[in-house]
């Protein structure tokens, strides 16, 4: 029976299905592997299931005498492996894309609404006592209906935002995708970054976090916002520089909301001492369903892969 790794705290149907296939060793913590311990794991199992935060760096596959011919990552991002080491290791790796579309499109219609709307600000009031009734000009926030999307990467969780928007608020949208994309919902894409952060009333970032994304959303795209621009990122943290957003959200300009962080999970007090931005702890595919879903995805890859076959999600062939 080929060992396993379980590099976190899964949800219980995922270390069931695991346990009734493989000899699993349960590394039951909520903080991920370092680079040596990642580098520990592949020497001594066969196959690993790990997720965000799990440092399978370059260094991690130096070794000789790894073991490891198979890494499924719990999550459509996999920025945290270093995939051209892995595959020049042999080590083949898969993620669970599709299952996490709609939730992390939801998670991306909740900050739209929770930051237009300046929710996040009204609940702090209401909790610590502050609110003194309603009256015609309490906390003014911004309509969302009708506004102007604009999506940054129109991937599947792109395309799913869109229709969110264009079918349940009755947005225009546009998009920016470095190739050119049919899609399936009313979009008109821009040549560029700069021209949608330049257009949009609303920006959502979908694109695949690390390599050539890193940064992408720089302080030349963020001073092309118009003020009062709502900007969401659901994307990965280092997609955006944080330094250069703080800057904007500090100037009162724009109003943002953040699923995820550069450094997680270090929030920097810049960020939670203002009143313009919602903060969320990744919550994107915080849905037992979905994680559950996710779960199997990865199982089923890793299953594929003992059987001699190719894992259905391989990022190569």
């Amino acid at each position: 029976m080929k060992r396993l790794l379980l590099t976190r705290a899964f949800p219980p149907a995922t270390v069931a299905a695991a346990r009734a296939r493989f000899d699993v060793t349960l590394r039951d913590r909520t903080d991920g592997l370092s680079p040596a311990q990642a580098a520990e794991a592949l020497q001594q199992h066969d196959a690993i299931l790990c997720t965000l935060g799990d440092g399978f760096s370059k260094e991690a596959f130096a070794a000789n005498d790894m073991r490891c011919g198979m890494i499924a990552s719990f999550g459509v991002g996999y920025n945290h492996i270093d995939v051209a080491a892995a595959q020049a290791a042999g080590v083949q790796v898969s993620n669970t894309p599709d299952v996490v579309t709609d939730a992390t499109a939801d998670i991306a219609m909740t900050l739209i609404l929770m930051t237009a709307r300046r929710a996040g600000e009204g609940e702090r009031l209401v909790r610590a006592g502050g609110w003194t009734g309603w009256h015609p000009t309490q906390m003014l926030g911004a309509h969302v209906t009708g506004k102007r999307l604009g999506i940054v990467g129109m991937g599947r969780i792109g395309q799913a935002v869109a229709r969110r928007g264009h079918f349940g608020f009755g947005m225009p949208v546009i998009y920016f995708n470095r190739s050119q994309k049919d899609v399936d919902v009313p979009a008109r894409q821009v040549p560029d970054l700069h021209s949608l952060m330049s257009q949009s009333d609303i920006v959502v970032v979908t694109v695949p976090g690390g390599g050539p994304n890193t940064h992408l959303i720089d302080a030349a795209a963020l001073a092309q916002l118009s003020d009062g621009t709502v900007f969401v990122n659901v994307a990965r943290g280092d997609v955006v520089d944080e330094t250069a957003l703080i800057a904007e959200l500090s100037s009162g300009r724009i109003r943002a909301g953040l699923d995820v962080y550069a450094r997680e999970p270090v929030v920097p007090k810049a960020l939670t001492d203002l009143d313009n931005v919602v903060l969320l702890p990744h919550l994107g595919t915080a849905a037992l369903e979905v994680r559950e879903a996710m779960g199997q995805m990865a199982l089923d890859n890793i299953i594929s892969w003992a059987d001699g076959q190719r894992p259905p999600q391989a990022l190569w062939s």
